[in-house]
């Protein structure tokens, strides 16, 4: 499992335009619904040979609120987006972010 820390506006770009299924997390170290968002989302990565990135809000802010301008979704902390050719195809938030959810979304 490898996830991709993306720290610049350059990585959030080139992330985004690979071509494939990938998924795109946004996490707040200092929430402890977003930990527990984080531990869903790498539980799903354990199983899985799906592309993902992260993008810690806090200590990286113009990447995060770059994605909400791009996508035209308002920011939410922890969310979590599902892309394919550069296009959001799913995304959700809060609690709703489960191994289960992100699974079926994947496998649509």
């Amino acid at each position: 499992m490898s996830i991709q820390r993306l720290h610049s506006l350059e990585d959030l770009h080139q992330y985004v335009e690979q071509p494939g299924k990938k998924l795109l997390f946004k996490h707040s170290t200092t929430c402890p619904i977003s930990a527990k968002a984080n531990e869903e989302f790498e539980a799903f990565l354990k199983d899985t040979d799906t592309t993902a990135a992260i993008v810690l809000v806090i200590e990286d802010r113009p990447v995060s609120t770059q994605i909400a301008e791009d996508f035209g979704i308002k920011h939410e902390s922890p969310q979590i987006f599902l892309l394919e050719n550069s296009e959001v195809r799913w995304n959700t938030s809060h609690w709703k972010i489960t191994r289960d959810a992100i699974k079926a979304a994947v496998n649509s």
